[in-house]
């Protein structure tokens, strides 16, 4: 990426890459389908890609791999998905491990540190991506400040880069620990706009969008913390569906191959995302999926939920599941007082005699 012009570069990006509302990339975000060819050749042209991790963030790579050449699968778009370092040939440039490392144990700012002489280097970058390995599971609150502080300070020191933050994988022996870690970095990111790549939440979904709420990072799941051991979403998944058209095989680390799948799939809808795709799911001031919609999103008191079926119940969950807030007696236009919530990511589940649906919406 050396001796690149980054001038020309620059004028495109001053305005494609500013934001004003947080991006959240989540289970919501891994599916291949919604996202456009055109979106993807966009973020093929634009993008430079600087990603540091270690094995678990391989599964973001691994997955990329494995999707290039699936013709046959739902969703795929053509022979458009390559990448490699450099992005010749018309691939996504994504310089792959670009320094050793990952994001560190409690505290840890050496990856903060080797960015900034790659950057000083390399003037055409203008994404940076770190992933974490085991270090929210073993990590403090102050730890995590730390890290989304040095985040912070290198967006301040170079604005024409977008820094992407990074959850760290589920890990059932550290479960509490992992998830109230997850969560500070989740508030965080709202409430200042940044862009986050949530990768526990991904790994805590399976494709038809069922939620496990104690699973670990090979996709087991299990009836509590540390408890027994239920079975694994993902291999159950991939028994029940078609390997080449529901889900293609691919060696990820650590986990299933539908786990790298998924990880793929979310990665191309945040190089989308940072390419200028509004995206579909992503944050919006009105999200509206199949018969249901709530406005606005991001909100600070209330949402209004619009429904073209009867509403028997509406259910409001927190990120990690937890059931916050039941609605009874729901009218069309219901609207839903969320003032007594706390900042974060919330979903918001319809019941009715048609079908169930759920939205993810943003508490400021």
């Amino acid at each position: 990426m050396k001796n690149s012009i980054f001038f020309v570069v620059g004028l495109i990006f001053c305005t494609t890459l500013s934001f004003s509302q947080a991006i959240i990339i989540d289970h919501n975000c891994s599916k291949l389908e919604p996202i456009p060819a055109s979106a993807i050749n966009l973020a093929k042209q634009n993008l430079h890609i600087a990603y540091g991790h270690t094995s678990h963030g391989s599964q973001l790579i691994t997955g990329m791999n494995g999707l290039i050449g699936q013709s046959n699968l739902v969703g795929y778009k053509g022979d458009i998905y390559q990448w490699n370092e450099g992005g010749t040939a018309g691939a996504l440039d994504i310089d792959d491990y670009f320094v050793g490392g990952d994001l560190g144990h409690n505290g840890s700012t050496q990856w903060a540190t080797d960015t900034r002489p790659y950057l000083d280097d390399n003037e055409d970058v203008n994404v940076i991506i770190w992933s974490w390995c085991g270090g929210c599971s073993d990590n403090t609150p102050s730890g995590i400040q730390t890290y989304l502080d040095a985040m912070n300070q290198l967006e301040i020191d170079y604005p024409n880069v977008k820094f992407v933050y990074m959850t760290g994988h589920t890990d059932i022996w550290n479960d509490a620990t992992l998830k109230a870690s997850n969560q500070q970095i989740r508030d965080y990111c709202v409430a200042n706009n940044k862009i986050l790549y949530d990768f526990a939440d991904i790994e805590s979904y399976n494709p038809d969008g069922t939620f496990f709420e104690f699973v670990n990072d090979n996709c087991n799941y299990y009836d509590a913390a540390g408890g027994n051991e239920l079975g694994n979403w993902a291999t159950e998944w991939q028994t029940s569906h078609t390997e080449g058209v529901d889900w293609y095989d691919c060696s990820v680390a650590h986990s299933e191959p539908l786990n790298g799948n998924l990880k793929a799939y979310a990665a191309w809808w945040l190089w989308c995302r940072l390419a200028g795709w509004e995206g579909v799911v992503g944050v919006n001031n009105k999200q509206a999926i199949k018969d249901i919609e709530i406005y606005p999103n991001p909100t600070n008191e209330f949402v209004v939920l619009k429904s073209k079926n009867k509403i028997n119940k509406v259910e409001i969950t927190d990120i990690s599941g937890k059931l916050v807030k039941n609605i009874f007696d729901i009218s069309k236009d219901q609207r839903i007082n969320v003032s007594d919530l706390k900042k974060g990511t919330y979903f918001i589940t319809t019941f009715s005699n048609f079908k169930n649906e759920t939205l993810r919406f943003i508490k400021n």
